[in-house]
């Protein structure tokens, strides 16, 4: 008798998730899509992901809060969206982005309640006493392809993680590298090569390649159907299941270390693929994400898709809600910081009824010279994006231009041959100051919707919804680009460029 009341106790515990110690593993894809059969891919083979896909909740729309790789690793850290917390383009190198010093990201906060925290992989944000976790293996101090794409060295480095305060609760961040491209690299333009076992390549124990004929793969409709695209999602497609052997790496090194039923998983992407039209745009396909979270508290979830919005910056408060801690009070700029952001555990256990149902985008920069600042509301129907320095051409990243999709597409244009793509050079390249779009009529938003009449309600429902966003989030681009900040308001610069209305639709 004795032993079946403990084993329903047992039961009951997994059921209900009444745990003595929690854990949080936090997962981000470089450049990551939806290349997977949990989004409906049924070419790009990903069985680590079903696997952690088939004890989470999927996320339907899941959305990064920037699509760019230092911003957007800031805002999951901070729940700071970039132009919040200081990091308005990339960190690294001559552009030189920082977080503002009185920033309290998420391992930080956590130190304060004796939870330790880890990040393995790409870290890609400073300054460092800022983003100070208790163990590092970033980039910073190792090479990245060893930190962040070698999954067995990687998981020596989670083995030496587990084994520090090994009574503790715990944060363990990890960055992969994969999909991010590698421009001019020995290795391939994914570094699909990097490990594959042949002469010269190394060699990843723990990752068997898959390759995929360049004829099968999966086109996205918002890129060009050509050999050169073809090539290049397949060369995609091997650096993805590099990727998808880790996420098996780490769910056997949680299950070995009797982690697995105390540690609530999430798994998304810092950004959009590594293509034209997506990484660095705030459309759909730059802000859609793959977005699980995996909560061992209420398994009756498990496996199901769910409809709600989630930005990425609803991480850290997840996580802060996962812990029970309250997010601590501090001004920032002259402002009380208030997180925007939602913890999703609710989710988990059940669809929200209301909420949930809108998600909010800010991009600045992404490379120094890229100065190319937008704001974005998108909800259940409609997308509205403010270009803010829509008088001057979209500007393209190293990676987005040194590519074959791109170069294909520019060397047609050039040539005057089709290419194959749903819109040309010229419409990529210059954008009206606002881009409003119905996302149920319209998925490829190719119809702008924001200057026709018929919408001027919905428009400026949209717009009032986005500005208050942005007055929340103290952003001090709220007065450009037709104002100036001056004496607490912002003074109207009359400075409409000359083609202004025969420019907008």
């Amino acid at each position: 008798m004795m032993n079946m009341i403990v084993q329903i106790l047992g039961i009951l515990c997994l059921l209900t998730g009444s745990f003595s110690v929690k854990n949080v593993l936090v997962i981000i894809g470089d450049d990551v899509g939806f290349e997977t059969s949990i989004y409906n891919n049924t070419v790009c083979k990903t069985p680590n992901l079903e696997r952690l896909a088939k004890r989470s909740v999927i996320l339907k729309h899941g959305y990064t809060s920037v699509s760019s790789c230092s911003p957007s690793r800031s805002a999951i850290m901070t729940g700071l969206p970039s132009h919040q917390n200081g990091i308005y383009g990339l960190n690294g190198g001559i552009h030189h982005f920082q977080a503002f010093n009185g920033v309290k990201s998420l391992p930080v906060i956590l130190r304060t309640h004796g939870i330790k925290s880890g990040i393995i992989g790409k870290k890609h944000v400073s300054p460092e006493d800022v983003f100070q976790y208790d163990y590092e293996m970033t980039e910073f101090k190792h090479p990245m392809l060893q930190v962040a794409r070698n999954i067995t060295n990687m998981k020596l480095l989670v083995r030496e993680f587990f084994s520090i305060n090994q009574s503790m609760p715990f944060l363990l961040y990890i960055g992969f590298n994969d999909c991010h491209r590698c421009p001019e690299s020995k290795y391939g333009d994914f570094c699909e090569k990097f490990g594959n076992g042949q002469p010269g390549y190394g060699d990843i124990p723990d990752w068997t390649p898959a390759y995929y004929d360049p004829d099968d793969v999966i086109v996205p409709p918002f890129l060009p159907d050509t050999p050169a695209t073809r090539g290049d999602i397949s060369n995609q497609y091997t650096s993805m299941s590099r990727l998808d052997a880790g996420i098996g790496m780490l769910l056997d090194e949680l299950t070995s270390h009797g982690y697995l039923d105390d540690t609530l998983i999430i798994y998304t992407a810092d950004n959009g693929i590594p293509f034209p039209n997506a990484k660095t745009n705030l459309y759909e396909s730059g802000m859609g994400e793959p977005y699980l979270i995996s909560s061992p508290e209420d398994r009756t979830r498990w496996g199901q898709v769910s409809e709600a919005f989630a930005s990425t910056t609803d991480i850290l408060p997840t996580v802060l809600d996962w812990f029970g801690i309250t997010f601590p009070t501090y001004n920032l700029n002259g402002a009380t910081v208030a997180l925007t952001g939602h913890s999703l555990l609710p989710v988990t256990h059940q669809e929200p009824g209301s909420g949930f149902d809108q998600v909010f985008s800010s991009h600045n920069f992404h490379e120094v010279y890229m100065y190319y600042p937008m704001r974005v509301i998108r909800n259940k129907r409609y997308r509205l994006l403010h270009n803010l320095n829509y008088y001057a051409p979209y500007p393209l990243a190293t990676d987005l231009y040194d590519n074959p999709t791109f170069k294909d597409i520019l060397n047609r244009t050039l040539t005057g041959q089709p290419t194959k793509w749903f819109k040309t050079l010229q419409e990529y390249y210059y954008r009206a100051e606002f881009e409003l779009y119905d996302q149920m009529n319209d998925p490829l938003e190719l119809n702008n919707l924001a200057y026709n009449e018929s919408y001027s309600d919905i428009f400026q429902e949209l717009q009032q919804t986005l500005y208050k966003w942005r007055l929340d989030t103290n952003d001090y681009w709220k007065c450009y680009p037709e104002g100036v900040r001056y004496l607490g308001s912002c003074a109207d610069l009359h400075n409409a460029p000359p083609y202004f209305y025969l420019n907008q639709g």
